[in-house]
């Protein structure tokens, strides 16, 4: 008899374990199907924003934007491409002779600073690496067809990518593959110029 009570016992002691263990992986399960959800709802929210959106979030490129702005190219370069933008820094801009920023800004010279924006600009997405291999490819010397209508020449100079314009004018990228949702950005220490 105590054998069958204490048989008894157990049982129920372990029906009881039984039905907490299911109680706690439930609720483990709740856990992890809440938690799963809420890493969802923030990658959702978080999404990387056009070039535009990128110059605009980063302070070395407001003279850009502003540029951008005065030629009315925000939307065209807000649209889908993709597009790889060599984009001058502010000290690029500043490296212009004196006045030069300055007349481009001026609404009469809205033509000529489209020029030289969209001379920054490549159909296309071109990353580092890409370009790297491109310039190797071809003996050296990778000739691109800017979004302005003239060439840019790009090559390796102590390993950094140089661009060379069409007047002979030089300069370094300094920072490359800055995403954007629409391309890439690669920062210029030096405003190229069109013919």
């Amino acid at each position: 008899m105590k054998l069958i009570k204490s048989l008894t016992i157990l049982s129920l002691v372990g029906m009881f374990g039984a039905s907490c263990g299911e109680a706690k992986k439930e609720e483990a399960v709740e856990v992890v199907e809440t938690v799963e959800e809420a890493v969802e709802e923030a990658v959702e929210v978080v999404e990387t924003p056009n070039i535009v959106g990128v110059a605009a979030g980063n302070a070395d490129f407001s003279t850009l934007v502003t540029a951008v702005g005065a030629a009315e190219l925000v939307e065209t370069l807000s649209g889908e491409g993709p597009f790889t933008v060599f984009a001058p820094t502010n000290a690029a801009f500043e490296k212009l002779p004196a006045g030069t920023l300055e007349t481009l800004l001026k609404p009469e010279s809205k033509d000529k600073l489209t020029a030289v924006l969209t001379y920054h600009v490549v159909a296309g997405k071109l990353e580092a690496a890409q370009v790297i291999e491109a310039i190797n490819t071809n003996k050296g010397k990778f000739e691109v067809a800017t979004v302005q209508g003239g060439k840019v020449t790009l090559s390796l100079v102590d390993g950094n990518v140089v661009l060379t314009d069409a007047n002979g004018g030089k300069s370094k990228v300094v920072l490359a593959d800055v995403a954007a949702s629409n391309g890439v950005i690669h920062a210029i220490d030096t405003v190229v110029m069109p013919k």
